[in-house]
């Protein structure tokens, strides 16, 4: 049966211990598979701008043997003059897999509901799960595993950053906690689904507007730009809404010395990240950055291999 990686939970938390695990064997032997050997061609589509997931699936697709097809938005008939479902009949004939960056998670959805071939969510409004386990793969080369940490999310929770932080944190046993303005809350969806995972896994989550509380022991702080694309309109509402979520120097002194700090940019400093803390010694940002080759690589590994 196909697999799709349409948000953070179409894997079990053991399948997401795999593909870590394989990519960070992939990053010390990164030409040791070849799935796409032929080579096939995977299709990446691409209706917002992209800088680190159009170099990290290209090169990807590349060294797993494969070709990379780049789609931007206008270049198709998508979602224009041809519907979602027969882009993907079409595409399933063509392509060993699908990777959309795109808007709205239903059209994600409906592209896997009728494709014979994997679809990977690069983006979506709601989720961005490709981020969570680069994010995960950087944590876990710092800290050494990741069941027990005690993540702090801190700005916009009702991104897909920290969407995805909810549900893939609490897939990998962590305590995951959210400080957003009551106004900014994470989709109800991903708060539900990752309180019955964490359950499960022995990890927790965590909603409140209190900064100071998530910071608490914390063994990694994360933030993510508090405009969006697509939000521009919003970014005075936003910078007023925002006060006091920013990273700070001292804001990151209250977390663990050791804290690590993680931004999934493209990055604002002196919004939600100060430049002493973004390019400063407790910033993994660039690793985390050249883990989502490493990551996209075992992911794709993963899904065309699966049986």
């Amino acid at each position: 049966m196909v697999r799709h990686f349409r948000r953070d939970d179409d894997i079990t938390p053991a399948e997401q211990r795999q593909i870590i695990d394989l990519a960070i064997a992939m990053k010390a032997d990164p030409y040791s598979r070849k799935p796409l050997a032929g080579p096939k061609s995977v299709a990446l589509i691409f209706d917002k701008p992209s800088t680190r997931t159009r170099v990290s699936f290209s090169v990807g697709v590349a060294d797993l043997g494969g070709n990379p097809l780049i789609i931007q938005s206008g270049d198709s008939q998508l979602g224009v003059k041809e519907s979602i479902p027969d882009t993907a009949r079409v595409f399933e004939r063509m392509v060993a897999a699908i990777v959309w960056r795109t808007f709205a998670q239903s059209d994600i959805d409906e592209m896997a509901d009728h494709s014979a071939v994997p679809v990977i969510n690069s983006l979506s409004d709601d989720f961005h799960p490709c981020q969570l386990l680069a994010d995960l793969m950087t944590i876990r080369e710092h800290k050494g595993s990741l069941a027990g940490l005690n993540v702090a999310f801190i700005g916009d929770g009702s991104s897909n950053m920290a969407n995805s932080y909810l549900v893939a944190g609490a897939m990998a046993g962590i305590n995951v906690r959210v400080a957003t303005p009551a106004t900014y809350q994470p989709l109800a969806d991903a708060h539900d689904t990752s309180a019955r995972i964490a359950s499960a896994t022995g990890g927790s989550v965590l909603v409140t507007d209190d900064v100071a509380a998530v910071l608490v022991d914390a063994d990694v702080v994360v933030t993510d730009t508090w405009i969006s694309m697509g939000q521009e309109s919003e970014k005075d509402q936003r910078l007023a809404d925002f006060a006091g979520y920013g990273v700070t120097v001292e804001l990151l002194a209250k977390a663990k010395r050791d804290a690590i700090f993680l931004h999934c940019l493209p990055a604002y400093r002196g919004y939600e990240v100060d430049a002493d803390v973004i390019d400063g010694p407790q910033s993994v940002v660039w690793a985390a950055a050249e883990n989502r080759l490493h990551a996209q690589k075992a992911l794709l590994n993963f899904l065309l291999t699966a049986t």
